[in-house]
């Protein structure tokens, strides 16, 4: 088994990166510089024709793309701890909030990133910068919908540390890569994010 990587900012390799450390999963892998274009080359398009990090490739050759599916391959395989919930209602939930993160805080994140970040400028795409910023009071919002229901949860999903954690955790950290940061008056976003960050496997 092998597993593309690509280092930070990239957000969505780090959470395969954080679900392995929280699991105690040493994952071979080989490291794909997106700086360099390597997820662009015909070798690792020949894995994922996406030409994007993170994929997984497993013994029999089965190549495993997209973070949330790679992560739940590794749940099957240790189930324990359970990051995607146990009971049916922690499952229900974990789901929801993994959802609500990548449509309501990611995707408007994306836009922003894509349109406005001067790394972007570099990519072979047509910009649209005012569509761009159009999307940026989105991300707020999003967040906003977070911080409450951290208001009654230390973690997004309910008592227990998820991967509904993981998935806001590595898009917060790659807002304030991109330029957005969380709003002050957020407390508990701000206090969730100090305590998922306190995590070894943030370091991840």
């Amino acid at each position: 088994m092998i597993f593309y990587d690509s280092s930070n900012p990239a957000p969505n390799p780090r959470r395969v990166r954080i679900f392995a450390a929280e699991k105690g999963q040493d994952l071979p892998t080989e490291v794909v510089s997106i700086v360099a274009r390597e997820h662009k080359s015909p070798e690792f398009l020949a894995l994922n024709p996406r030409g994007q990090t993170p994929a997984l490739k497993l013994d029999d050759g089965t190549v495993l793309t997209e973070s949330i599916a790679i992560c739940r391959y590794l749940e099957a395989l240790q189930p324990q701890p359970g990051l995607f919930g146990t009971s049916p209602e922690e499952i229900g939930a974990v789901e929801m909030w993994i959802r609500r993160v990548e449509f309501l805080v990611m995707e408007p994140l994306g836009k922003v990133w894509v349109h406005t970040h001067p790394f972007t400028a570099k990519l072979p795409i047509e910009r649209f910068a005012e569509y761009g910023e159009s999307n940026r009071p989105r991300v707020f919002d999003g967040y906003a919908i977070c911080d409450e229901a951290l208001s009654d949860t230390p973690f997004l999903a309910g008592s227990d540390f998820s991967m509904a954690d993981i998935a806001l955790f590595t898009t917060v950290e790659f807002a304030n890569f991109v330029g957005i940061q969380m709003p002050e008056e957020l407390a508990n976003l701000r206090d969730w994010h100090a305590r998922v960050s306190s995590r070894p496997s943030a370091d991840a």
